[in-house]
């Protein structure tokens, strides 16, 4: 797809859920920094959200301030369920992002996270309609949404709004065929209406930058000088009909590394894909619990139960048999908030994008790190 002033939108896209931190505030040096590597090196694709913390005002300062309107493409989202309680508040989010930014309009504008239990919620609050308006206002230039259920649900809402221009949807190689990503099957659903795709996820939350030590080995062997990372982007870069692929960086080693392998772009070969497919054999046996750490299952925990990061401490244990460490960074959860406090209200499931049954893992958390 090309922006709105006729360019080819470049396939790496910043992912701005994840930046940088010092000590509680966002490092909006490194942040700078990082945005002025992307920019120099011919990107210009800026992911936000208005759920996204303090991430809407960080990248007016870091971006929309020191840059021209016209040299970069910045997305945001609005969510009609979390921080959300009703239509009035629902259709505040889109100006008060406007304000945050300071962007003017927005290149992208994504109604966001609609899967089985929120998708109800825009229809509820005429969220469809106040966005096709303010893309007429001209203060949208290209309207979507963020999907995260199955093909059949996809179907029904391209169907009922085929208006609008784009998707966005997870697609990773280990999640290709998961059941409960459907990443093929959301894929081949898009394309079969004519809709481009912003990928999100390509590294799943990061497990595919570090990935089990059998995989690992495997592009090691054919390209020692290539992260784990950049296979995970390139898979998806390589799928036809992409507009990009966000990468949620947070370091400014992280940005040089994917600018280093996406400046000069070059689809997988067909030895690629062959690991590729070797890889996903052996990820498909991994215990591993598979969290990306969103957060969004932690908004409203009545306990305040850090779920991602006893997953994080778990998985040392389940996907490298890393014991110890296992139960060192788990001691560091403080006492109250750890997975036996956990009172199986669920409602983390249902905010849950992988729809993971996570009372299930914090029992199983319990159990295994106590």
């Amino acid at each position: 797809m090309q922006d709105y002033f006729g360019r080819e939108t470049p396939k790496l896209g910043f992912g701005l859920m994840r930046l940088p931190r010092k000590v509680l505030l966002t490092d909006l040096e490194q942040v700078k920094k990082m945005v002025d590597l992307f920019m120099e090196a011919g990107f210009t694709y800026f992911d936000t959200a208005f759920v996204y913390g303090t991430s809407e005002q960080d990248i007016r300062k870091a971006l929309v301030d020191r840059y021209p309107r016209d040299s970069y493409t910045l997305a945001t989202k609005l969510n009609a369920f979390l921080m959300c309680h009703n239509e009035k508040s629902a259709r505040e989010q889109f100006y008060k992002s406007l304000e945050r930014t300071g962007a003017g309009y927005f290149d992208y504008y994504l109604l966001h996270c609609l899967m089985t239990n929120t998708y109800t919620r825009y229809d509820k609050y005429h969220i469809w309609d106040f966005v096709k308006e303010r893309k007429e206002e001209g203060l949208i230039r290209h309207f979507g949404f963020s999907f995260h259920s199955g093909p059949e649900l996809l179907d029904q809402l391209l169907n009922e709004h085929p208006e609008v221009d784009f998707v966005q949807l997870q697609i990773n190689y280990a999640d290709w065929n998961n059941p409960n990503v459907s990443s093929r099957a959301n894929y081949e659903v898009a394309r079969r209406h004519g809709k481009s795709i912003v990928v999100m996820e390509p590294v799943k939350g990061g497990k595919l930058a570090n990935p089990p030590k059998e995989v690992r080995k495997l592009m090691q062997d054919y390209a020692p000088e290539m992260s784990p990372a950049s296979w995970a982007i390139r898979f998806a870069a390589s799928l036809d009909g992409i507009i990009t692929v966000l990468s949620g960086m947070s370091s400014v080693e992280q940005m040089k590394d994917n600018i280093s392998y996406m400046k000069d772009f070059q689809p997988l070969n067909e030895e690629e894909q062959k690991i590729i497919r070797q890889a996903q054999k052996l990820l498909g046996n991994s215990a591993e619990i598979p969290c990306t750490a969103c957060h969004y299952c932690t908004d409203g925990c009545p306990k305040q139960i850090p779920i991602p990061d006893i997953f994080a401490a778990a998985n040392l244990q389940l996907g490298n048999g890393q014991t110890a460490q296992a139960k060192e960074q788990y001691g560091r959860i403080p006492e109250g908030s750890r997975a036996s406090d956990c009172i199986a209200c669920r409602q983390c499931e249902r905010s849950c994008p992988q729809h993971l049954t996570i009372v299930d893992y914090l029992k199983q958390c319990g159990e295994m790190l106590k």
